[in-house]
């Protein structure tokens, strides 16, 4: 079972770092504005000082071909204690490539928050290697940058979890969602994307209350650390809530089939205590997905397993935010979804 050491909460005035971990977008010329737009958010709705690291802002080209600079950057936020937490500016698909230069003890010895998704969930699970809860969680590029203002969804769960030390609680769906796609372009900057109603927490399977730390990420990029170092030993599965959600790429159910198989075969499936899964972006194949879940847990003799779907985290906007290794909980009857405790301290 997961014993992560949690990070310190955030307040004004604390000096925050952000990261290019795999993608450089955020210091590529057409898009920097996206940058500065999600930078001055950090400052005027949370009251953050925001640093960027000696790369973060060399561009896209670079960044893929220096994954060692995109690591120093990491390992040199962590080791400044000057720096409290640490926002990654957008995901991507490489930052696995980082892998050869991170000092896990470094991590270990200077925990402080770390935020964000998609691809990011590499950078996350350095941290739950080296011991700490990181979250995923909003982006600088996407969710701090939203075009107009950040959400209000978004807003309160970043403060809650990341600047409270009160236990998180229920969270409740987020009453609006999109995918809709606004090309980042600055003539788009006062242009608000479209928001539907949301259709509310659906419970595929299971009957009881559970309860389980949480472990997961996007599902695609937990495919790219599968026989390496960094993923974890079956143990840490141990009595713990997943929680999975799909990239922009909208992978074929056919993939999240063959990819739950093998944590079927792993071993996985048969040690969890629940699954959460989060809102398919655009809603591709949505339905589809949840037959392709329902089978596979059939195959394993884990019918049994509560499964809950369509939460707000993860590609589809709004979002809240996930702690590793946090005590969560799923009633099946009331299909509720809780944070049991705090996760900073």
């Amino acid at each position: 079972m997961l014993n992560l050491v949690k990070p310190q909460k955030l307040k004004k005035g604390d000096k925050v770092a952000t990261v290019s971990l795999s993608w450089g977008g955020a210091g590529d010329s057409d898009l920097l504005w996206r940058y500065e737009q999600g930078k001055q958010r950090l400052k005027d709705v949370f009251g953050l000082e925001v640093v960027e690291m000696p790369n973060t802002l060399k561009g896209s080209e670079y960044l893929y071909d220096h994954p060692e600079k995109r690591a120093e950057d990491l390992m040199q936020a962590f080791k400044d204690n000057s720096i409290k937490g640490i926002f990654s500016c957008i995901g991507g698909d490489e930052s696995i490539r980082m892998l050869p230069f991170i000092d896990f003890d470094n991590i270990k010895n200077n925990p402080k928050i770390f935020i964000g998704f998609s691809d990011t969930t590499i950078s996350n699970f350095m941290c739950l290697k080296a011991g700490l809860s990181s979250f995923y969680g909003p982006a600088l590029l996407s969710d701090f940058a939203e075009n107009v203002e950040m959400s209000d969804y978004t807003v309160y769960w970043l403060k809650k979890v990341l600047f409270t030390d009160e236990v998180i609680g229920k969270i409740e769906q987020s009453p609006t969602w999109t995918s809709e796609y606004l090309a980042w372009d600055i003539k788009n900057k006062d242009t608000k994307r479209h928001f539907s109603i949301n259709n509310g927490y659906q419970l595929l399977q299971g009957e009881k209350t559970v309860q389980g730390k949480l472990i997961g990420g996007c599902i695609e990029v937990l495919e790219f650390m599968k026989g390496t170092e960094l993923f974890p030993s079956l143990e840490a599965f141990d009595g713990s809530i997943l929680f999975l959600e799909t990239s922009e790429d909208t992978p074929e159910p056919a993939l999240i089939e063959y990819w739950l198989r093998n944590y079927g075969a792993m071993g996985v499936l048969e040690r969890i205590n629940a699954i959460v899964f989060g809102k398919p972006q655009n809603e591709i194949y949505f339905e589809e997905y949840k037959i392709v879940i329902i089978k596979i847990l059939a195959e394993y003799g884990r019918t049994d397993l509560p499964v809950l779907y369509n939460l707000s985290f993860g590609h589809c906007e709004p979002k809240c935010c996930m702690p590793y290794g946090v005590m969560a909980e799923i009633n099946c009857e009331k299909v509720s979804f809780s944070i049991l405790e705090s996760a900073v301290v």
